[in-house]
């Protein structure tokens, strides 16, 4: 329920219902032409009508009835045609804010959202306009990144809760600090990873490399910076923590670069103290370079480490320990980062210049003195940006990677305070995928499908923040009401319902399994064309991708020591053959946008440089990647033979939809458990349940139903429907849609004998004076050649 002043609540519990009403277009307020309004809210469905707590998606809607200002009418101020100094108040697309309060309390949240349409009927003094809440922001066309990782691994790369989180982020609704760079400007910052980690490893800039074992991990809100953490829960063999990796979406070069790498941890929450993040460097031949951040929370240590893998490269670490008292001494959220300047050249090689920062779980910003790197203790040669590396102890929300910044940013900066507000809400993370499926229509189409797939519902409440409930919530029957509603003061209609219908014992959800499928490449599109990229300039082109095939990182810039298997290309200062190679000179991105790849080649130095090999031949490589099968189809039955329901009422089947959401047996389990749990016995809905208005009321809510008056019941029920009208006289109507959270018990029957399905063939009574009026004598009998039966319908004849 909504919180309200003390006011408010004295006027409801004294049964004041003098409403009042706020509401602006545009940020003006028209509350005194308002004439009339209604707002209906409920869950949308297609599961059984007494069912329809457990799934669906709720946009409201709002009606009004706008009057003129008493000057001129409401059509001449309003309407399609009337001047825009008046008339864009009530255009298509404007914000609508509608807040009601009763008994001169404050008043509440009702509607936001925007107009959907203006009706004005001439010669009238009144213009009908109808919104809808924040689904509209929604509308876009829905897309999601679709990782080869999870199929390359055999482990789960996402969730459908974390699908749920990137659609929303896409629109503006947000759980956890934005990316601090999202769009492609040239000469500016970009955000090369940005992993919320709210369910899964996917992002959608950069691409997951390195999968941990789900053995060793979970997803928990408890205790997440914002949202939702990976949490370690076992250290994998050999390993020092639980460890995921990702491709960025640019391979940055090597000289030339600022990075700033960052993430929010809970060093109250996990199994150990420390956590690490890496960035590798892919370097001539096979050689790695590896920047860290490592955090020791025990020994009060930051610790940024600049490594080889060549031991022609002496690595080196610089050492922190000037905030370690904090770190020894406050457990909670913290928010760590590192800046990594590799401006600083030395012949070929970037000389690192690196300066930590952390803010405690008291506020506090902590920034580390300026560390750099020399030509005899750490110094990196040319390469690429390849991956960035979280191996964590600790739970871990929001790994994120930005190129371009000028300088380690302020405390202000560093916490992006101001530039973001939380308006969204998940529950926990359900349905592990192996492959995000391919989504279609808007991204509150793509919400309500799995919604649907995962007995989930969706909803932007009063106030325009979307909150996200699996079916968990309503598995667990409530103890307690939010509100009392009784037949004596607050109900004045109330219509019970209960419908065999409603019943499933027998419950199958088909599931679509990927346990067996894997990668394979398809044919590799090689260009056509050796091509040329300006000094400081870019290239851009683009390649046909199949709507099978799954996205890929940017390709490898190869050398002429190795040349990769997958994607690649590489660059040299002549078109001729034989020409060398040039390392870390051109940065490579890739995007996927309209059924083509995307690449982006930008040259990092003054001079020309061009896309061949070393025969003189196109060097630009693109590889792509598929399923290399179909997955196979698995039922998983929730069903127990013999069972009081099926015994009261028969056996009742729900078959749910095969969807490519549900991906295991497992988690199909789940759904066929709970459904059968929900619908195992008839469960009453309380339809046009009216009551007197209550501004505090949300969907979700659970109520407490009594009625002494008519139907005598006195039980707990869920709000699944609100419909809230107020006439031009002034009354408010509240009209409640209900469904029980439980049955009432098993039916007992007592002192009745239910009747057989079917009559029973009547059975001929022939007595033997019957038999001997039709047959007088032993010799007619056997005459007559007729079994005993027959002898017994003819003589009944």
């Amino acid at each position: 329920m909504q919180r309200a002043d003390q006011t408010t609540k004295n006027a409801l519990a004294a049964g004041e219902r003098t409403v009042t009403h706020t509401t602006r277009l545009g940020g003006r307020d028209v509350s005194a032409q308002v004439q009339s309004w209604q707002v209906e809210r409920s869950y949308a469905t297609d599961l059984p009508a007494a069912m329809r707590a457990f799934s669906g998606s709720s946009a409201a809607q709002l009606t009004l009835q706008l009057g003129g200002d008493g000057t001129q009418p409401a059509p001449a101020l309003y309407s399609p045609w009337a001047p825009h100094a008046t008339g864009d108040l009530a255009r298509p697309g404007q914000t609508v804010v509608h807040e009601a309060g009763v008994g001169g309390g404050g008043t509440l949240p009702v509607f936001r959202g925007t107009l959907r349409n203006r009706s004005a009927a001439s010669g009238t003094d009144s213009v009908q306009l109808t919104a809808l809440d924040g689904a509209e922001r929604l509308r876009a066309p829905a897309e999601l990144p679709r990782p080869y990782t999870g199929l390359y691994w055999g482990r789960p790369v996402a969730t459908a809760t974390w699908c749920v989180d990137e659609l929303l982020r896409q629109a503006g609704i947000l759980t956890s600090p934005p990316p601090r760079a999202d769009r492609f400007t040239a000469g500016q910052p970009l955000s090369l990873v940005h992993a919320t980690l709210h369910g899964g490893f996917a992002t959608p800039f950069g691409m997951p490399e390195d999968l941990p074992d789900p053995r060793h991990y979970t997803w928990s809100r408890a205790g997440a910076p914002f949202e939702m953490a990976l949490v370690p829960k076992g250290l994998p063999p050999g390993e020092s923590g639980v460890t995921a990796s990702w491709f960025p979406r640019s391979r940055v070069t090597v000289p030339g670069s600022r990075l700033f790498v960052e993430a929010w941890v809970n060093n109250a929450v996990g199994i150990g103290d420390t956590v690490r993040l890496d960035v590798d460097l892919n370097r001539t031949g096979t050689g790695v370079g590896t920047l860290s951040l490592a955090l020791d929370f025990v020994k009060g240590q930051a610790v940024v480490w600049s490594l080889s893998s060549d031991v022609s490269v002496p690595g080196s670490g610089l050492v922190w320990s000037d905030n370690g008292t904090a770190m020894k001494t406050q457990r909670g959220v913290w928010h760590v980062g590192v800046f990594l300047d590799l401006t600083t050249v030395s012949g070929s090689s970037a000389l690192p210049v690196v300066r930590p920062v952390m803010t405690a779980p008291d506020g506090t910003t902590w920034t580390g003195a300026t560390g750099s790197f020399t030509l005899t203790s750490g110094p990196q040669p040319v390469s690429e940006l390849r991956k960035v590396r979280l191996v964590t102890t600790m739970a871990v929300e929001n790994v994120q990677v930005t190129s371009g910044l000028a300088a380690v940013p302020s405390a202000s900066e560093f916490s992006q305070a101001g530039t973001w507000t939380k308006t969204g809400e998940l529950d926990e993370a359900i349905l592990p995928l192996r492959t995000v499926p391919k989504v279609s229509g808007s991204q509150w189409e793509a919400l309500g499908q799995i919604a649907k797939a995962s007995m989930s519902t969706a909803e932007l409440d009063e106030r325009g923040r979307f909150r996200w409930r699996n079916f968990t919530r309503f598995a667990t029957v409530p103890k307690e009401a939010d509100l009392t509603l009784t037949s004596v003061r607050d109900i004045a209609a109330l219509t019970v319902t209960e419908e065999i219908d409603a019943c499933r014992n027998f419950c199958v959800q088909p599931a679509k399994d990927y346990g067996a499928v894997g990668l394979v490449a398809g044919d590799a599109v090689v260009d056509s064309l050796v091509r040329e990229i300006p000094g400081s300039g870019t290239l851009t082109v683009s390649y046909t991708f199949g709507e099978d095939e799954l996205d890929i990182g940017p390709p490898d810039t190869d050398d002429d020591s190795v040349i990769s298997s997958g994607s690649n290309f590489r660059v040299s200062a002549s078109r001729a053959a034989g020409a060398p190679a040039i390392k870390g000179a051109v940065d490579a991105m890739v995007r996927r946008e309209d059924g083509t790849i995307v690449l982006r080649l930008t040259n990092r130095t003054a001079q020309t440089l061009y896309t061949v090999t070393q025969k003189g031949e196109p060097s630009i490589r693109i590889v792509p990647l598929r399923p290399d099968k179909d997955p196979v189809e698995r039922q998983a039955v929730s069903y127990v033979s013999g069972s009081a329901s099926e015994r009261w009422y028969g056996r009742q089947e729900f078959y749910g939809d095969a969807s490519d959401w549900v991906q295991d047996v497992t988690a199909a389990r789940q759904l066929a458990d709970a459904m059968r749990a929900a619908g195992e016995y008839p469960v009453p809905v309380f339809g046009d349940v009216q009551v007197l208005y209550d501004p505090r009321i949300q969907l979700g809510d659970v109520v407490r139903l009594v009625d002494t008056a008519g139907a005598a019941l006195d039980t707990l029920a869920w709000v699944v429907g609100i419909t809230t009208a107020a006439s031009p006289e002034g009354g408010v109507q509240q009209t409640l849609s209900l469904r029980g959270v439980r049955a009432n018990d098993v039916p007992q029957d007592t002192g009745l004998t239910p009747d057989t399905p079917a009559l029973p063939s009547p059975a001929p009574a022939a007595t033997y004076a019957d038999v001997t009026r039709t047959y007088a004598t032993l010799a007619d009998l056997l005459v007559a050649n007729a079994t005993w039966n027959d002898v017994k319908e003819t003589a009944l004849a």
